[in-house]
């Protein structure tokens, strides 16, 4: 008995006719239903062959069955042979149709159903953490386990002990499967997310508990998922993203729903030499994933006391008042509570003091790195580079480098010279040299500022660059951080990024489905990455769980609370105000006022932001005051352009429709002139104070004075009919604040223009 066999995908219609020739029976097995393949049924049928039709799925489709030429039993007959699986069941398949169709009487045995999960039989050897690896039992019924061999020689060579175990599915796992899996220490997966029984109905404003990982949640390990792409290695490596949109949902977008660990492409699809699609691995990329699952597994069999761990905090842009930059989270604070939370569970972090830990305060564990050295060049001497501790000598870097993929070496030399470059390398004890790094060791505890990825005058679209590759520098920290004591480096067993965000995750490379040439790859490796992240920002988060293998750990968004005044701040304003009436109404006491502000300038230090080294004299005390209300609107409004104050309108001269500043005002106060963004919409007016002989109040209102009018920016406000014939407000009166914090000019005036 022969076969031939081809895929209905990838057959010409052309060459059907030479495929049939000699042929006693066809069976057809789609995907998709009768529309999948018309064209090709219509001939076949036509043909006058017996055909058989069939779903490839594991329930059978009445409709394909109906097509079949052939009764509907002998159909579904079939049809559970190769629901069943395996070699055994498709040679009776082939006797059963032969017989009840071709009548020949080979004779046929029923469908032997096979178990919905099992081990894959293979000689173990080594020892160390057990990695369980589950994939379709589909492969396994049809002789495709390959490439999950080779996924398993790769974990024994990374120092685990393999568990292979093909399953139906993880949407409802037998409570055996379950036992059986409680001997891991971490599990990866080629399978499709558990999603629960009812994942269609699982989406936002839906029924959220509908989608539940299931019993592999309870076995509280972690669990990655390996990636066997669709498509050719090939195409793979040509493709920027990594992955094409159908893997990208199967393989990395659902499986996130289960909260699982995104790796890397393993294993391909690829044509044989008789057409069948085969899975092949890559043995590199094998290797990533088993390191990867591997050093998860470590971590439950390592103590407390002998784990050792490395803090990054972020730093963006690459400035001091940066270090531990982050969006609703206070880095230091966090930090300090988490190595005291640390401390308390066994870690060991040396006999010296960690900064901050004694007294809550994580400034001073920032202050410490500072004096450390830090990377803003702004500030970095050559006397802190020269004595920090924390070194990486120039030969490791440079076994390590040689140990990159060519693409990526020769990117990286392009841009930063051969390793190991001139950034924050220290020849002074060394002549090849030391890459510094700022940092800071406690034991067991790496403490590391971020290595810079922003330079020059516009660090921050350089931080994102896809083109830019990593740094000597860069490279040269991560490989330290993860290489084993024996070879040079720290040896750390995890890492946490703390801040977000960091700038590993977005090196160069492919979007998702890394290979070893893309940057995040190269620079960790296969470390534990642990990375807490705001809540609300799943776009970012999900940038970091894959292409970094981030396990995300969420905190809440901060409580608001409205932004003003505050302190020295509040009080000035004050004063200002203070001033501004008095200026009018009794100026003897201005003396007085004028030396409470410059007293609380002084203590405030507000004179260095002024650029004021000297109090100035009475005469241009009201210049002054001029630049320090300009100064507090910016202040109050920091994303204006530019800024208008009531200073600027009382005491500039009044030229045409435009208010400018005197010339003898500073330069700074120019920008008083210009029309303020944070008051363009809306301003306030309050009248001037009681005049003496006030008119008649009418009975049911306010007076006219008491009134406050509110008017869009550059419509003049009516005055109130009864006080028409009043004159206009005095410029020296103070007009309030609008609620945006800006001082609109006087009501008799025009608006600002705008250059």
């Amino acid at each position: 008995m022969s076969y031939r066999f081809a895929n209905p995908s990838r057959l010409r219609l052309d060459d059907l006719p030479a495929l049939l020739d000699g042929v006693g029976l066809v069976v057809v097995r789609l995907l998709g239903g009768l529309r999948a393949w018309q064209d090709g049924l219509d001939l076949l049928l036509a043909d006058g062959r017996p055909v058989v039709v069939l779903s490839g799925e594991q329930a059978p489709d009445a409709q394909l069955m109906a097509a079949s030429t052939v009764p509907v039993g002998i159909a579904a007959e079939a049809h559970a042979y190769l629901a069943h699986g395996g070699p055994a069941n498709l040679e009776q398949l082939a006797r059963f149709l032969s017989d009840t169709v071709l009548l020949t009487g080979h004779g046929f045995d029923a469908p032997a159903p096979a178990p919905s999960w099992g081990p894959l039989e293979r000689t173990p050897r080594g020892e160390g953490p057990i990695v369980a690896v589950l994939y379709y039992r589909a492969h396994h019924m049809s002789g495709n386990t390959a490439f999950v061999a080779a996924l398993c020689d790769a974990i024994e060579e990374a120092g685990g002990r393999p568990l292979p175990l093909y399953v139906a599915s993880l949407r409802s796992p037998e409570p055996e499967l379950i036992d059986e899996l409680r001997a891991a220490d971490a599990v990866v997966t080629t399978v499709l997310a558990a999603g629960g029984t009812r994942p269609a109905e699982a989406s936002a404003g839906g029924d959220d508990e509908s989608w539940d990982a299931g019993a592999l949640t309870g076995l509280d390990v972690p669990v990655l998922q390996a990636l066997c792409l669709t498509g050719s290695r090939s195409a793979w490596e040509e493709n920027d993203e990594g992955v094409s949109p159908l893997d990208a949902a199967a393989q990395i977008a659902v499986p996130e729903f289960d909260g699982r660990l995104i790796t890397v492409p393993f294993s391909f699809k690829e044509i044989d030499e008789d057409g069948l699609p085969a899975y092949v691995a890559d043995p590199e990329r094998a290797a990533r994933v088993a390191g990867i699952a591997v050093r998860h597994a470590r971590l439950r069999h390592i103590p407390a006391a002998e784990k050792r761990l490395a803090l990054v905090l972020s730093a963006y842009p690459t400035k001091h008042s940066r270090i531990g930059n982050a969006v609703g989270l206070d880095t230091p604070a966090s930090a300090v509570a988490l190595l005291r939370r640390l401390r308390e569970e066994g870690y060991d972090f040396g006999d010296g003091e960690v900064p901050g830990l004694a007294s809550g305060d994580g400034d001073e564990l920032i202050r410490a790195l500072i004096e450390a050295g830090g990377h803003d060049q702004d500030w970095l001497t050559e006397e802190q580079l020269a004595r920090n501790p924390v070194r990486i000598p120039a030969a490791d870097y440079r076994r390590w480098f040689a140990t990159l993929p060519e693409e990526l070496r020769t990117a990286v030399e392009k841009h930063w010279g051969p390793a190991p470059g001139e950034m924050f390398v220290d020849r002074g004890r060394d002549r090849d040299g030391d890459i510094v790094l700022a940092a800071l060791r406690f034991g067991n505890l790496l403490v590391l500022i971020q290595p810079p990825r922003g330079f020059g005058e516009n660090p921050i679209a350089i931080y994102h660059d896809p083109d830019l590759p990593p740094s000597h520098h860069y490279l040269a920290a991560y490989r330290w951080i993860a290489a084993p004591a024996e070879d040079g480096g720290f040896g750390a067993d995890a890492m946490i990024h703390l801040g977000k965000h960091g700038n590993l995750e977005w090196l160069p490379g492919k979007n998702a489905g890394l290979s070893a040439a893309c940057g995040p790859d190269a620079a960790l490796g296969d470390l534990p990455l642990i990375y807490p992240f705001l809540v609300n920002d799943p776009g970012e988060g999900t940038q970091a769980k894959r292409r970094v293998h981030a396990t995300l750990v969420d905190h809440l968004v901060p409580p608001m609370a409205r932004a003003d005044s505050y302190g020295d701040i509040a009080r000035l304003e004050q004063l200002l105000d203070e001033y501004a009436q008095i200026s009018a109404m009794d100026p003897v006491k201005l003396p007085a006022v004028r030396a409470q502000i410059w007293t609380l300038v002084q203590a405030a230090r507000l004179d260095h932001d002024l650029g004021m080294a000297d109090r100035p004299d009475d005469d241009g005390f009201d210049d002054f005051l001029l630049h320090v209300d300009g100064w507090l609107c910016e202040v109050k409004t920091p994303r204006s352009a530019t800024v208008c104050t009531s200073w600027a309108a009382r005491r500039g001269a009044r030229t045409g429709s435009t208010w400018s500043s005197p010339s003898s005002a500073p330069a700074r106060s120019g920008a008083a002139a210009r029309r303020c963004p944070a008051c363009a919409r809306r301003w306030a007016w309050t009248s001037p104070p009681r005049p003496a002989r006030p008119p008649t109040r009418r009975r049911n209102g306010p007076a006219p004075w008491s009134r406050r009018w509110r008017t869009p920016t550059g419509i003049r406000p009516p005055y109130p009919p009864d006080t028409a014939n009043r004159s206009p407000p005095s410029l020296s009166s103070r007009p309030a604040r609008s609620s945006r914090g800006c001082r609109p000019p006087p009501p008799n005036s025009t608006t600002p223009s705008t250059p």
